[in-house]
């Protein structure tokens, strides 16, 4: 096994508060309990000596390793085939109370035999706190307590356990029809889950059972069922219950550019990503999890108000809803192959970013007209004209951009473009419910930015829409101009920036952000097509009447998943997945791409379904 597996050799498993990695070897690399953004107990995945790990697998050589998620859950199945027989072991967290929050989170790791017999090796060696606190092994035969100052872990086993330093490890047979395994514990629970007596085959059926009745409240019936039911189920995994925020990526620290320093801590909510879920989760009729989030962007305005900041919202919280996210670097982890410096925290959350006002206004309009919520109530209305009015005096100033670049301000395209749907949704509620607004002042405002795209966002010697006033660079951002209704598919202005984009950002179907060498951001290096600008160029095709290219686009882009379906961040040179994995914003972009391609091709090019989508 290489020191650092591909960042797509892994499956993702969770309980809706926390998450872990599993490769196609066997090994937990990525873990932090008891929420997605605590310290990590396991993140050999960006140091492979010194991150800690669970592995369990085959001893001896020879093996093949097939990984798959049980069909409509997320019990991960890796399967090992030998010449001496074939077993398989199953990871999952058992689900118990997803919405109250909780320090107890459960790894069970299961083995069935199923043909022959095959010795198993299992390592468990966890690293608190990012491996930078010690910790104490106290154990018993089948059970084993790792105790750190900050966190205990209890370990219960079915076969026998044998001490390692301060770490555990065991070596076991097993046979056809064995099932045997390991459950990893926190909470320091004075009575730790027992297995051997059927317990372990109770927790499997339990949680297969509870994602298969989740899956089936789902209405998507189209063309890419399993890629579309696949990425609900990933986003359901990113999803903190108990507050309804969605994180960017259960990851940290995964490059963009491997050995770059392009490598960020993504386990926050981010107010343009969880916006973007009500979409996907409305258009798929998950309206519980829609309604989540809106609770969640409610308490979020609420708590800037009350904190007396300048800004309505924040561009990121944690998921519990703290605004604290300071940035610091692990200098003792040596990063995913070499790629320094492993950050943890988020220094962008300072930034200035006005679309997310666009994408949370957008977003309360979609929960507002869906059939099954009852709109705006009058305590998140004030939150709307705190928003709406601080827009109307805000919003020509530069800022840092849907990209967090940290190369200063800019008056950006995509900024004004999301200003003008925010001040267009509230509007748009105010005017059918009857609510009070100075709509004068807001409709004076939309008009001045849409003025203000037309002409400063446009450059004329291109014949498109760039990234800022005065610049020459495009910004695969703004295909979603006619996704949020800013210009008509058939515009002249849009069509030829569309054909602009085809000749730069895109790449045999996949597409670019931006050119950073064009448009410098603030670091150095390069990146690879950014997934998420994939699909909404998958979208931007089919609505400017371009279905054939925009079925082949969404279908080659299908072909990108790893073996179980998931997405990171991006695709490099050679195909292969780069940055933060998997990555909300990608599976969000795959649904609303499937959903809105299957309407307009059974309807015909450029329509629109006026319930499900924008």
């Amino acid at each position: 096994m290489p020191a650092y597996p591909p960042i797509a050799d892994h499956g993702l498993i969770g309980d809706m508060q926390t998450a872990a990695l599993v490769t196609t070897s066997g090994t937990v690399d990525w873990f932090c309990t008891p929420r997605f953004d605590s310290p990590s107990v396991f993140a050999s995945l960006l140091d492979h000596r010194n991150g800690g790990e669970f592995a369990l697998a085959p001893t001896g050589s020879g093996n093949v390793a097939k990984q798959m998620y049980l069909p409509d859950t997320a019990v991960l199945v890796t399967r090992s085939l030998s010449p001496e027989g074939v077993a398989e072991v199953i990871d999952f967290m058992p689900v118990d109370r997803p919405d109250v929050a909780s320090d107890r989170h459960r790894v069970v790791r299961a083995v069935r035999g199923i043909r022959g017999q095959l010795e198993f090796e299992a390592r468990i060696r966890p690293r608190f706190d990012y491996a930078r606190q010690d910790h104490k092994l106290h154990l018993n035969h089948t059970s084993a307590i790792f105790e750190s100052p900050a966190l205990t872990l209890n370990l219960t086993s079915s076969v026998p356990l044998e001490r390692d330093g301060e770490d555990v490890r065991a070596r076991f047979t097993v046979r056809a029809g064995d099932f045997v395994g390991m459950v990893l514990e926190s909470g320091g629970v004075t009575s730790p889950t027992t297995i051997g007596h059927g317990e372990l085959a109770t927790l499997f059926a339990d949680t297969v059972a509870y994602w298969r009745r989740w899956l089936a409240r789902g209405r998507y019936r189209g063309r890419w069922r399993e890629a579309v039911e696949r990425s609900a189920i990933t986003l359901k995994l990113m999803t903190y219950a108990p507050t309804g925020g969605l994180v960017a990526a259960p990851t940290a620290g995964l490059p963009e550019q491997v050995g770059g320093e392009r490598n960020w801590d993504y386990r926050y909510t981010w107010i343009r990503d969880a916006s973007f879920s009500v979409y996907a989760l409305l258009g798929l009729g998950y309206t519980d999890e829609a309604a989540a989030f809106g609770v969640w962007l409610r308490k979020a305005a609420e708590q800037n108000a009350q904190n007396g900041h300048n800004a309505p919202l924040n561009i990121m919280y944690r998921v519990d809803g703290s605004p604290d996210l300071e940035e610091e670097t692990l200098d003792h982890f040596e990063g995913y192959r070499g790629s320094r410096p492993v950050r943890i925290g988020n220094g962008a959350a300072t930034q200035l970013q006005l679309d997310i006002f666009g994408e949370a206004m957008d977003s309360v309009w979609l929960l507002d007209r869906s059939l099954a919520l009852a709109g705006v109530a009058d305590r998140g209305w004030d939150n709307v004209i705190r928003i709406t009015d601080w827009l109307c005096e805000n919003w020509d100033q530069p800022d840092e951009g849907i990209w967090e670049t940290r190369g200063g301000r800019k008056p950006f395209t995509y900024g004004r473009v999301m200003t003008w749907v925010a001040l267009d949704r509230a509007i748009r509620i105010a005017m059918e419910h009857g609510r009070p607004a100075d709509l004068g002042r807001w409709h004076r405002a939309r008009n001045d930015v849409y003025r203000a795209v037309m002409s400063k966002g446009w450059n004329e010697s291109m014949q498109a829409f760039v990234q800022f006033e005065g610049s020459d660079v495009l910004d695969a951002s703004l295909l979603l101009m006619p996704l949020v209704g800013f210009v008509v598919p058939g515009d002249e202005k849009w069509q030829s920036t569309l054909a602009a984009m085809d000749k730069v950002l895109v790449s045999d179907s996949l597409v670019y952000r931006y050119d950073p060498a064009a448009s410098p951001d603030g670091l150095r290096g390069s990146e690879g097509t950014f997934s998420l600008c994939t699909f909404h160029y998958v979208d931007a095709l089919a609505r400017s009447g371009r279905l054939e290219d925009a079925r082949y686009t969404f279908e080659k882009m299908l072909t990108y998943a790893n073996h179980v379906g998931l997405f990171s961040e991006e695709i490099g040179l050679s195909g292969e997945q780069l940055g933060n994995f998997p990555q909300a914003f990608t599976h969000l972009a795959l649904i609303d791409a499937a959903v809105n391609l299957d309407y307009q091709l059974d309807h015909g090019a450029g329509q629109v379904d006026v319930v499900s989508a924008r």
